[in-house]
């Protein structure tokens, strides 16, 4: 897994640092920043809720060379 953002989509909201804090950071200004954009398989559920819940669908999983924007739920 590896985690993706679009950092022309990004507001800097936060939604993805509460969801899995130990993948993601937001400064007070400015876009998210990835911490860890290659989590491992018990941050994926977290990241998961992370891309789901962000306000601006900034946030992507990529699994396999592809990216997957549409995680479970998202639809």
């Amino acid at each position: 897994m590896r985690v993706e953002v679009d950092l022309d989509l990004c507001q800097g909201h936060g939604v993805c640092q509460d969801e899995a804090p130990a993948v993601f950071t937001v400064p007070k200004r400015g876009p998210v920043q990835i911490v860890d954009a290659t989590p491992n398989a018990a941050q994926r559920q977290a990241v998961e809720a992370a891309v789901r819940y962000c306000p601006t669908r900034a946030l992507s999983i990529a699994d396999g060379g592809e990216s997957d924007s549409t995680v479970k739920g998202t639809d």
